[in-house]
């Protein structure tokens, strides 16, 4: 990296130049993130945060900002760029409720490890603490759910704050960091000159690896009869799916992912078991407490992965391979750790594994599949019923997208089916709110999936509770015309909530049936294109007429009102006990 000044941008008409020149706070914000190589903000302006917008005005040559109908679109917006971009995604909002609206977007992106920089305006620093209007004490408020965050009193302090943050949400495990500047900082004036901060005193993001923890975990892969990889999130930001491959091809073991791994491994190869979790396939969950040993790759050990931890694996080594020191023996206590960056773990390893095959185990796995294939997916796939399932839905994208696209899920049932029926044959492909479980996600994440990689085909599948939590955001992809493709599988319910419902709450449905709008003129009246499918032989053409439409396009599928999504792992239960129907 270089550590030199970065040359200072200019406003649209003026001379470029290198040499510090004064400028005011807010300008020197605006050159900060240019400096970082910032090409989009999304945000929504105020009277605290004026000054920046002012001063962005200047620079609209230079960046893009999208000014979402909500600040929580504009964080989902942002992780949603971050995510597909591999770098951080910048939102602004205004002190107050601007700022507040933000931190659904930044837990989020805190829990699922999303690098996020987030500017709010402040009220006058003579002002604080005095509850002026609009005044919050955002510092205070989202200090348990950013990496970093820091409130500007003075102009001066605005290049250092920004380099910095950039450098924590970037490096080491990534994350939301806060800025707030007061407007007195935004008006105040400076000599700026940037420089990039390459690393912060008693902070190491990247620890080093130990070789005598690499020495141990090779010991036990090459002694190990029933191994099995445990593939999380960790993998897709060391950008280490090619070394994953290597070294499960050598090693011959099979690999199975969490919801956030998705993706970082092809589910065509013959060594992918499927998806962990609480409704995750068969074979992974139940293996895992017959293996004799796990190897963890860049994921949590999430409650929703680990069921009961009385229970969970209880027969097994674990190797845990993780950037964060602060998850090692938090959930599943480790024999041997691995503290340091996925990628570089791997290609630590590759030399010292054994070219193996475990064929017998894999076999184990295959049965399961069959069983999984008997009980769940063949009724699934082969319905009945004349209305259409979710999963039909899902494995025909699909096979149109040739497992491609990039998938992003709101949370609920359409989620899960998701995550179990779409075929991800290219890495990065998969967004969704894992850790927080946030309603409302992926309409504006798609957007932002979709700015940040124009190339791509970006497809948000949300269900009808999802989708009207951020509904307003059409507006955006309108304004811009973004062409993100939206399916709303429809079943009139929240329906995960009505599945436990139904089968922890002796069907009592308490307040989760839903009467909706109409979706198709809902959209229309954005001017986005929009079809309504209800029966199976439209489902094929209305998702070519979708997938072929230039621009922006909702496809409002209704799917069966009460189904449920089978495998399943009751909460409290051992992963053992998954249920198939």
């Amino acid at each position: 990296m270089n550590a030199q000044a970065q040359k200072v941008a200019t406003p649209a008409g003026e001379k470029s130049h290198t040499s510090p020149r004064k400028v005011s706070g807010a300008e020197a914000l605006i050159l900060s993130l240019l400096a970082e190589g910032v090409d989009t903000i999304f945000g929504y302006p105020g009277g605290a945060i004026m000054p920046v917008y002012d001063s962005l005005y200047h620079y609209t040559d230079q960046v893009n900002h999208i000014l979402t109908r909500h600040e929580q679109g504009a964080t989902h917006a942002a992780q949603g760029y971050a995510r597909l971009a591999k770098k951080a995604g910048v939102c602004f909002a205004t002190s107050g409720p601007g700022a507040t609206n933000l931190i659904t977007g930044i837990a989020d992106a805190q829990i699922d490890s999303t690098p996020l920089v987030c500017i709010t305006g402040q009220v006058a620093s003579h002002l604080l603490g005095s509850d002026a209007f609009q005044e919050t004490d955002i510092i205070g408020i989202s200090n348990p759910v950013t990496k970093w965050n820091f409130q500007v009193t003075r102009a001066e302090e605005i290049p250092a704050t920004i380099a910095k943050a950039f450098y924590i949400a970037q490096n080491g495990r990534p994350g939301p960091v806060l800025i707030d500047i007061t407007k007195d900082a935004q008006f105040g004036v400076l000599d700026f000159e940037y420089k990039k901060c390459e690393k912060i005193r008693s902070y190491r993001p990247i620890p080093q690896l130990n070789q005598g923890q690499i020495l141990q975990a090779a010991q036990l892969i090459n002694q190990a009869q029933k191994p099995m990889i445990l593939m999380g999130q960790g993998v897709s930001l060391a950008e280490a799916e090619q070394d994953l491959q290597t070294f499960v091809e050598k090693t011959g073991i099979p690999v199975a992912s969490t919801l956030l791994g998705l993706s970082s491994f092809s589910t065509h190869h013959p060594l992918y078991v499927g998806f962990l979790g609480m409704h995750g396939n068969y074979g992974p969950n139940v293996k895992t407490n017959e293996a004799d040993l796990l190897i963890a790759v860049g994921m949590r050990f999430d409650d929703r992965v680990t069921g009961d931890l009385s229970r969970y694996a209880q027969q097994a080594k674990v190797i845990h391979i993780e950037i964060d020191p602060a998850e090692i023996d938090k959930n599943v206590k480790a024999d041997v750790p691995v503290i340091g960056d996925a990628k570089e773990a791997l290609q630590a390893l590759l030399p010292l594994v054994k070219t193996r095959a475990h064929q017998d185990w894999l076999k184990e796995f295959d049965n399961c599949q069959k069983v999984e294939n008997e009980k769940v997916v063949s009724k699934t796939m082969q319905p009945s019923t004349p209305k259409l399932k979710m999963a039909e839905v899902v494995q025909a994208l699909s096979d149109q997208t040739k497992g491609k696209a990039v998938i992003v899920t709101d949370v609920g049932q359409h989620q899960m089916i998701a995550s179990r029926y779409y075929q991800f044959d290219q890495p990065n492909s998969n967004i969704t709110s894992g850790g927080l479980g946030t309603m409302g996600f992926a309409l504006p994440a798609a957007m932002g999936a979709k700015i940040a990689r124009s190339d791509r085909e970006v497809v948000a599948i949300i269900g009808d509770g999802g989708f009207q939590m951020t509904a307003q955001e059409l507006g955006t992809l309108m304004q811009y015309q973004i062409p993100v493709k939206i399916i709303i599988l429809n079943n009139s319910f929240l329906g995960m909530v009505r599945q436990w419902q139904e089968l922890f709450f002796d069907k009592r449905y308490s307040f989760t049936e839903m009467v909706n709008p109409d979706f198709v003129a809902l959209a229309k009246s954005f001017h986005i294109g929009a079809q309504r499918v209800e029966q199976r032989d439209q489902l094929a053409d209305g998702l070519q007429n979708m997938l072929a439409h230039q621009g922006s396009f909702l496809l409002e599928v209704v799917v069966e009102k009460e189904t449920n999504v089978f495998p399943m792992v009751p909460t409290g239960e051992s992963i053992s006990n998954i249920r198939l129907e």
